[in-house]
């Protein structure tokens, strides 16, 4: 019986040892989950170095690319358009042939000018010859009048006859006059069969294709046009809250999707005074050109437009979160917000700038026409202290700000603050199951 027992009492011990290294295991766990409890990450400083820079404050908009100078070519005259000699992207010079259209109608009329041209110079020797005889009938009454050698009636036919030749005469030459005058405008119609580029281009569209018929007596029927590319015009939509900071003359630059990183300068040259409203937003057209020398740009391109408000070349540059502005609600740093709940007096503040340098500081800034601003900053020197300065900032953007005076290139300053946490609530972020879970062995 002893023998047959053993079997049961071994299954016994051994759940007996599982049972018991799981609860030292649950032991083990919330004593460690207790302890990370307690743990807490300080403060600390997120610390940034002052460097070389430059910095720009702009005003963004959005606009597309037109060419600066284009013309559409259209037909001055009707009929069906025979020829095209150029396609979408062709390269034309001034005065090059383009197209033609059928000149069978104007090649009549003008055939038929010459024609009334030539009958009418064909009579001018018959009325000339009148005209001479008139002119002996009208000596000779004359001179039998004074004779009293004809009567007054013969004398008058004469006269009457002479004024008539004479007449018509006048009227034959300005008839040969009006003739031609009609030949040489249709001969300027039937020139216009043949369309010549006006300037020169790129052929950038093309409305009419050969075969159609093209209407010129409402108005001129576009056939493509011809643009300028080597000088594109920029226009861009600015928003009526940002217009008043934005003047002609002002440098702009621009960028587009395809062009990566780069970069197009160019300065105002003009502000449409009529607005666009587009969903109750008030929109103002602003243009200027840029060079596109490499063809890279074309029409229609969307451009991200930047207007330069400020700017700085190469000068000290600070991160905006590590200054405090004297002119705004100023935040503490960390060091003061231990010092104030522990009752320590708060970090050294330098003296203020020295007034001669004050003076070549606001000297300089009215030169570049900007207005310098008075600001602290929190450095750290070279024992690890946090000591506060005075500085002067110059122009500043969205992220950063031109250090004047008061900071040297390579400061380490205090640019923000990582806030403190409990390491238990890293501990379950960084978890993935988020802690303990039963059943898990």
């Amino acid at each position: 019986m002893n023998n047959s027992g053993r079997p049961g009492s071994n299954k016994g011990k051994r759940n007996l040892w599982l049972l018991t290294c799981a609860v030292v295991m649950v032991v083990l766990i919330l004593l460690r989950t207790q302890q990370g409890s307690s743990e807490e990450v300080q403060d600390q400083a997120l610390l940034a170095t002052v460097n070389i820079g430059s910095i720009e404050n702009t005003i963004a908009a959005a606009g597309s690319l037109q060419p600066s100078d284009y013309v559409d070519v259209g037909a001055q005259v009707s009929g069906q358009l025979q020829r095209l000699y150029v396609e979408i992207g062709d390269i034309v010079s001034e005065g090059q042939l383009l197209a033609e259209i059928d000149a069978r109608v104007q090649e009549a009329r003008v055939e038929a000018s010459r024609a009334s041209i030539e009958s009418l110079e064909s009579q001018i020797a018959s009325r000339q010859a009148t005209l001479e005889l008139a002119r002996s009938n009208a000596k000779r009454q004359a001179r039998l009048n004074t004779q009293n050698a004809t009567s007054q009636l013969d004398y008058d036919n004469a006269m009457v006859a002479l004024a008539t030749a004479e007449s018509n005469v006048i009227q034959l030459q300005k008839q040969i006059e009006q003739s031609q005058a009609s030949l040489e405008s249709e001969a300027t119609e039937l020139e216009f069969t043949r369309i010549y580029a006006p300037m020169a281009g790129t052929v950038v569209s093309i409305a009419m294709e050969e075969g159609r018929t093209l209407n010129a007596s409402q108005s001129a029927p576009t056939i493509l046009r011809i643009a300028d590319l080597g000088t594109m015009t920029v226009e861009a939509d600015i928003s009526e809250a940002d217009i008043g900071d934005i003047k002609p003359g002002m440098e702009v630059y621009f960028t587009t999707l395809g062009g990566g990183q780069r970069r197009w300068y160019g300065s105002v040259r003009q502000i449409l005074p009529t607005p666009t409203i587009e969903s109750n937003v008030v929109l103002y057209t602003g243009l200027f050109d840029v060079e596109n020398t490499d063809g890279s740009l074309l029409p229609e391109m969307t451009a991200q437009v930047f207007f330069i408000t400020a700017s700085a070349r190469d000068v000290l540059t600070v991160p905006l979160g590590a200054i405090t502005l004297l002119d705004a609600p100023r935040r503490r740093t960390p060091a003061e917000r231990d010092s104030a709940a522990s009752g320590d007096s708060p970090p050294a503040t330098e003296n203020a700038l020295p007034r001669e340098v004050m003076a070549s500081i606001m000297t300089a800034a009215r030169e570049r026409g900007i207005t310098p601003r008075p600001a602290l900053a929190t450095v750290i020197d070279a024992n690890g202290t946090e000591v506060q300065k005075q500085l002067m900032i110059g122009v500043s953007s969205r992220v950063s700000a031109e250090v004047l005076a008061g900071l040297e290139a390579g400061d380490q300053v205090v640019a923000g603050i990582i806030q403190r946490q409990q390491a238990s609530q890293a501990a379950r972020q960084n978890s993935p199951t988020g802690g303990f879970r039963p059943g898990g062995f």
